[in-house]
């Protein structure tokens, strides 16, 4: 049977990462009852205490996400790593494997026999059936704040015994991104993020949200998230009312473009349309909350200096 299209793939992705948000703001309640907390801090889940763990760290990783996977890598565990999940293509040498972050197979996993898996998203029995083999688990939701990344890279490195290379990546976040907060060059400009044509979109409360607020950048989608999710789906309607300056393309990898989007009904008036301000952005290191934020909000930096005028 021939391989689902990458489209496909990515549509996929994003439509399971919704509804593993979804299941983690269930999860995590909301503060004050207010509904606000998408994803209240990091939630942590572990079927086993890192007390389980070997001391010098475990020796056999399986990462189910292309985040954790990320960390560990750049924390120098990546030769602890086994076996990483099929959306898991950065960095080159991860040893990507036929594994499923959305659609997870116990039996699978086990046979690559583990000491030690992380997960970002549980269906409903992947955590149970990896605690009834004693495979030690860890859980570490879609970061809803920049802090959740430091947190969990901190975790990862008591987990695998990296403790002091984990602070030096944070360190050297916490300083790029400080660097970038001290010129926000986006300041008096809005923007609207667009994870697909459907126009879902994400919110400032997100974590990616965040990240373009470092730079004085507003989200047109704000006064359309009445519920605090984070994640709304907007119409073409209010898009066109907001009429943003910047529109950022994190689904230009499937195929939409500046030419797309000016095509759409009405869309050809849009400010941002009419400067040459319809900017792709790449999926991975905007939608990871990894060692590459940096790299991320750098590039948007970049693309907002280069626009003329």
């Amino acid at each position: 049977m021939a391989s689902p299209p990458i489209r496909t793939l990515l549509r996929f992705r994003v439509l399971a990462l919704l509804g593993a948000l979804a299941i983690a703001s269930t999860a995590c309640g909301s503060d004050s009852g207010s509904g606000m907390s998408a994803l209240s801090g990091i939630a942590t889940t572990t079927t086993a205490s890192a007390t389980t763990v070997a001391p010098d760290g475990p020796v056999a990783i399986i990462s189910l996400s292309p985040t954790a996977t990320e960390i560990l890598f750049a924390i120098g565990a990546g030769d602890q790593v086994v076996a990483v999940d099929n959306m898991s293509n950065y960095p080159a040498d991860a040893p990507v494997s036929d594994l499923s972050g959305f659609t997870p197979n116990v039996e699978a996993i086990a046979g690559y026999g583990p000491d030690l898996v992380v997960i970002s998203y549980d269906p409903g029995d992947l955590v149970e059936g990896l605690k009834a083999l004693e495979i030690p688990t860890v859980m570490q939701w879609a970061a809803n704040s920049i802090d959740d990344t430091y947190s969990q890279i901190t975790e990862l490195g008591d987990l695998t015994g990296h403790a002091a290379e984990a602070e030096a990546v944070s360190a050297s976040i916490r300083e790029g991104l400080a660097a970038l907060a001290g010129d926000p060059v986006g300041t008096g400009m809005t923007y609207f993020h667009e994870i697909d044509n459907t126009l879902y979109s994400a919110t400032s409360t997100t974590f990616v949200g965040q990240l373009y607020a470092l730079l004085g950048l507003e989200n047109i989608a704000d006064p359309a998230d009445e519920a605090g999710f984070g994640w709304p789906q907007l119409s073409a309607e209010f898009i066109l009312e907001a009429d943003p300056d910047i529109i950022f393309l994190t689904d230009a990898a499937w195929g939409e473009s500046a030419e797309t989007v000016a095509a759409r009904p009405g869309w050809d008036v849009l400010t941002a349309v009419v400067g040459g301000h319809v900017v792709p952005i790449d999926q991975d290191t905007s939608g990871r909350w990894g060692p590459r934020v940096v790299d991320f909000i750098e590039s948007v930096k970049a693309a907002i200096e280069g626009f003329e005028g």
